[in-house]
């Protein structure tokens, strides 16, 4: 499934063969929580953006439209139309943010949805068979996603249900990938590691599921609030315990540096509303820094977004229009930023592939790291 095709220094780069394709690694994924990219992006542009895979969630689309819908309709890849692969998150971050009145118990957890206060249970069985009719390439464990900082007795807990969670996960996937009338007999799952910010809890606990044979691995529980360093340091510790021959996937991250940063350190999968919602408030990412498309130095600048990029947007329109859009309240602002932001993004996942198969990823950081998170000049 994941084929490993060299290292340089600790940066890797693969290739990840599904059932809906093959993901060339290091990539971004971008994230279509509701089945949609917030920003007006359909499925056949977003091929157009370099997308290799939409991300999705399982709380959201289990209560809009329902997955039982979604199944009726064939599955995710034909309701939205998108046959590259698509990854599911689980919920569990979802249900642990968003829900009130949630109430964790061995069997999983009972809360109340934040659209309409509907009383739900969701634990690892129902996580699996909601992703199960939603067919996606991949599966999410269900995990417990805990507040950080938390206390250390309270982390180990999780951590120790978590592992529990993931066995029940992978049991009920099985069963479910056995079916004859399973969407997708080839679904994948990727567990979660967990542990806060206690580097004893995140090894002992990456160990423990290493050993479960998953078909790839996450890093959970970062880009929270907790300062960069510490997320540094958490991959540092753990990234190490990792297996080497399956993807390594780091959730919600991140600012274009992150990116770079923790694939200096070993992952191979990212994704992260950053690029769509900053789009969206008038904020792009460019390989000069960093650009609020509002300001007033805008408003007569006849230069595209990015004179580096070639996406839709920068091919066909200034710096003084898209500013205009925004200032005018117009929809289209949104979506000629959130086209640019993910092409960059997906551009971004391109030029570290290319640079590890040059062996230049080192002086690629050395470059970009820093720029890419200063503001632009102007």
């Amino acid at each position: 499934m994941f084929t490993l095709l060299k290292n340089d220094g600790t940066a890797r780069r693969g290739t990840l063969n599904t059932v809906h394709g093959t993901v060339q690694t290091p990539c971004f994924m971008n994230v279509g929580t509701s089945a949609a990219i917030k920003g007006g992006i359909s499925s056949p542009e977003l091929v157009d953006l370099k997308c290799q895979v939409e991300l999705c969630n399982t709380y959201h689309l289990h209560l809009r439209p329902g997955d039982h819908i979604i199944r009726q309709m064939g599955g995710l890849h034909k309701f939205m139309n998108w046959q590259r692969p698509i990854l599911t998150d689980s919920g569990g971050f979802q249900v642990f943010s968003l829900a009130k009145l949630r109430k964790i118990k061995e069997e999983g957890v009972y809360f109340n949805s934040h659209y309409d206060g509907k009383k739900i249970f969701m634990g690892p069985e129902e996580s699996m068979r909601i992703q199960s009719n939603l067919g996606s390439t991949i599966a999410m464990a269900f995990d417990e996603c805990v507040e950080n900082p938390a206390p250390y007795d309270y982390a180990a807990r999780s951590c120790a249900r978590t592992v529990r969670w993931l066995k029940r996960c992978q049991d009920e996937m099985q069963r479910l990938n056995s079916l004859p009338d399973t969407i997708n007999q080839n679904q994948l799952l990727f567990g979660i590691n967990q542990g806060c910010t206690f580097d004893k809890l995140r090894v002992e606990h990456m160990q423990e599921i290493a050993e479960m044979n998953l078909d790839g691995y996450a890093v959970g529980g970062l880009a929270v609030g907790e300062p960069t360093e510490d997320m540094y340091h958490v991959l540092d510790v753990v990234v190490p315990h990792m297996p080497v021959h399956k993807p390594r996937y780091l959730m919600g991250v991140g600012t274009p540096s992150n990116i770079i940063e923790a694939v200096a350190r070993g992952i191979d999968m990212f994704d992260c509303v950053m690029p769509s919602r900053n789009a969206r408030h008038g904020t792009v990412f460019t390989w000069e820094g960093i650009r609020h498309l509002k300001n007033a130095y805008y408003e007569t600048d006849p230069r595209p977004i990015d004179p580096e990029c070639g996406c839709p947007t920068c091919r066909n329109f200034s710096r003084a229009y898209v500013r205009h859009l925004f200032k005018a309240n117009e929809i289209l602002a949104g979506k000629l930023a959130v086209t640019h932001n993910l092409y960059f993004y997906n551009t971004l996942a391109e030029r570290i592939r290319e640079a590890i198969d040059e062996d230049r990823f080192d002086a690629f950081r050395a470059k970009y790291s820093k720029l890419l998170a200063e503001k632009a000049p102007e």
